[in-house]
């Protein structure tokens, strides 16, 4: 049994002159991660990996949020690849992942996540939003097998804010 957790990155700027794979988290993703992080410590949450692609608001997403999962920051891969907007893509480096890690969790980005959950998911989403959060098992023991699997749950924060 193989459990993919996607997360997409928290609420970002484009107030800064800089390139978009330098962009930053807004006060709004700084707030989410934690909230989001609270909901998957609570949950028992606890990935055998933690892949993020490179981008800076990814990054900070990442290690935001798993202060709360007790993942170690120094096991947090970073992997220029999943920095992309593509579905197949994000596949391809997913499913290069060691088969000893039953968990893993990825920090990426729209509209590939979206389209990654609904393509390997059974619920569909129109969007997942900045910080959301989908879970996914599959009935495999090789992360090269992964196809079709059962979505598990989803927290958006949008749903979690007081």
């Amino acid at each position: 049994m193989k459990k993919l957790i996607l997360v997409r990155h928290g609420k970002s700027t484009w107030e800064y002159p800089v390139r978009d794979h330098d962009r930053v988290l807004l006060q709004r993703g700084i707030q989410d991660a934690h909230l989001i992080g609270e909901h998957l410590k609570e949950l028992g949450i606890k990935p055998d990996r933690v892949w993020t692609s490179t981008a800076a608001r990814a990054l900070q997403t990442a290690t935001l949020v798993t202060e709360y999962v007790d993942y170690r920051l120094e096991s947090l891969v970073l992997k220029r690849d999943l920095y992309t907007f593509e579905e197949q893509q994000l596949l391809q480096v997913i499913r290069t992942c060691s088969d000893d890690v039953n968990t893993l969790m990825v920090f990426s980005h729209n509209h590939g996540l979206t389209e990654l959950a609904n393509s390997l998911g059974d619920q569909r989403f129109d969007n997942i939003p900045t910080t959301g959060v989908v879970v996914i098992e599959f009935d495999t023991e090789s992360w090269q097998n992964i196809s079709k699997g059962v979505n598990r749950f989803h927290l958006f924060p949008k749903e979690l804010r007081p």
